[in-house]
């Protein structure tokens, strides 16, 4: 076996291990000594600046939400025209024989009002999935989200709209619609707190 030969074996190799700054708290580290019976506070204390760290990362993928509206009590019934004319752009002929049915916007953007709340979409992660900033999102808390759904979910503490995906090993993942390359998916690891307040199942805007 020759010097080459020696070289090779042990020590690190390029690349390995844990990507610098990856880790809890999204900076290098250091091993230290501390007395035990000061042990349990200074976990507490990390625990906590983890977690601010987190939030901190978090926030540049996160267009949080706003605005949390509740519908009407007694929402009042509209029935508005529904035309067959399926033209891109201009108004439909209001002749009574292209009149294909009557659309009550309640219905037709609600389930179930009494599981229903709407949210104020802000920032631009989720525009190729049609949700501007200023649209109104309609959540539906009874429904099971699955794979695909875009749903509302709060991370440690903080609100965002995503589309729902599964890692690996089916752990869940946050994904953004947005192209640009300004928004990353937010992979969900422990110790993040979790969890899905409900999916979103339609939206709608106004112009003026």
């Amino acid at each position: 076996m020759n010097d080459n030969d020696l070289k090779k074996i042990g020590g690190k190799r390029p690349g390995a291990g844990r990507k610098s700054g990856s880790g809890p708290y999204m900076e290098p580290t250091t091993v230290i000594r501390v007395p035990i019976s000061q042990k349990a506070t200074v976990s507490d204390l990390l625990a906590a600046y983890a977690k601010k760290q987190r939030i901190s990362h978090l926030k540049e993928n996160l267009d949080s939400v706003e605005a949390f509206d509740l519908p009407a009590l007694t929402p009042v019934s509209v029935s508005i025209p529904l035309y067959q004319s399926k033209v891109p752009a201009g108004f439909p002929s209001p002749a009574d024989d292209h009149v294909e049915k009557r659309l009550d916007p309640n219905a037709y953007l609600i389930d179930q009002a009494d599981s229903t709340f709407f949210v104020t979409i802000q920032g631009e992660s989720m525009i190729e999935a049609g949700l501007m900033p200023g649209d109104k999102a309609v959540v539906d808390k009874s429904k099971l989200p699955v794979v695909g759904d875009i749903v509302l979910a709060m991370i440690d503490g903080e609100f965002t709209i995503k589309t729902l995906a599964k890692q690996k090993d089916g752990n869940p993942k946050l994904l953004p619609a947005n192209s640009s390359g300004k928004y990353t998916p937010i992979i969900i690891q422990v110790p993040m707190q979790f969890e899905i307040w409900g999916v979103v199942i339609s939206s709608f805007r106004r112009f003026r």
